[in-house]
């Protein structure tokens, strides 16, 4: 009978929770604060122009400013407020399926030696791209949208005091909640790590992570990447990366796989509110990610030695 080292287990998820909750906290009330300041009303002007380049009016700009500065569910609730057509809802939702929580989620990235730059330009670029193909191949979807499970929008707050100290509750809730996750997720890693159950899981990992060229330990990251998202994953990508001697290329190939495809349940089921056919959505995520991944093993043959801040989880951006 295997020894499962509990202690082990319960420490890994203090430390990630700890090392997480020092991102999203200033982050999230950051952004919690400038949502009621004329900054975001900048966003959206400046981004009004580019809307009719993909099918969309200017407004729809406010869900995609709040969807990326904040995450899935602002840009949904933003959505939930516009009258938009089947077809301009998908393109919205396709384009924050990409391209969401940017600063929390590249942050994580950057804890393991990824560039924040690449990271973003990365997802942006696809979340365009996305956005173009569908406007211009796709004829139908002319019909208004019909929204279900509405939620009730909470009343916002009137300024000052009041403005901080809601920001500083989101950020709380937001660091509680992703500890929730992560705590159990790295007691759950340990015992899979003691019960070997993990090396077992590489192996059938292997012939995915071959044509990329990834290492098959990569697969615990890919795993609770796909699962749990960039943000919520972090604990298993910071862990793996702090233990294993990736290459910066192994990285560099995993996050961004992850970075066009990650938390495909959450992510995917989160916009059913919306009235849409979530399927292809999955689909087309599902299936730019593995081209992108593909194309990049291609044309990056090469490996380049991982950099020591890298493996002990430290910022190389």
């Amino acid at each position: 009978m295997k020894r499962i080292q509990w202690g082990r287990g319960v420490r890994s998820g203090l430390i990630t929770s700890w090392e997480l909750g020092k991102v999203i906290f200033p982050v999230t009330l950051l952004v919690s604060i400038l949502q009621h300041t004329p900054v975001i009303d900048w966003f959206v002007r400046g981004l009004t122009p580019i809307m009719s380049w993909i099918g969309l009016p200017g407004e729809a700009a406010i869900p995609l400013v709040l969807g990326n500065l904040l995450n899935l569910y602002a840009g949904i609730g933003a959505i939930l407020s516009l009258d938009l057509t089947v077809k301009q809802v998908f393109i919205l939702a396709l384009m924050l399926s990409f391209s969401h929580n940017l600063l929390v989620e590249s942050a994580v990235c950057r804890r393991v030696g990824i560039s924040v730059f690449l990271v973003m330009g990365v997802r942006i670029s696809l979340a365009l791209l996305a956005a173009v193909l569908v406007q211009w191949s796709w004829n139908g979807g002319g019909e208004a949208a019909a929204y279900g499970l509405i939620p009730n929008s909470p009343s916002a707050p009137q300024g000052g005091w009041e403005t901080v100290w809601a920001a500083s509750e989101t950020a709380v809730m937001g660091v509680l909640q992703m500890a929730i996750v992560v705590f159990p997720l790295m007691i759950g890693i340990q015992i899979l790590k003691d019960l070997r159950w993990l090396d077992r899981f590489a192996d059938w990992m292997k012939p995915v992570l071959l044509p990329l060229r990834v290492d098959p330990r990569g697969s615990v990251i890919m795993a609770g990447g796909l699962l749990f998202g960039l943000a919520m994953g972090a604990g298993v990508i910071i862990e793996q990366a702090r233990e294993k001697r990736f290459t910066w290329r192994e990285m560099t190939v995993m996050v961004l796989f992850l970075a066009a495809c990650h938390a495909v349940v959450e992510d995917t089921v989160i916009f059913i509110p919306l009235g849409i056919n979530v399927l292809p959505l999955l689909l087309i995520r599902f299936g730019v990610a593995v081209l992108l991944t593909l194309l990049l093993a291609w044309f990056w043959p090469g490996s380049k030695p991982v950099d020591r801040r890298v493996a002990a989880g430290g910022d190389c951006a």
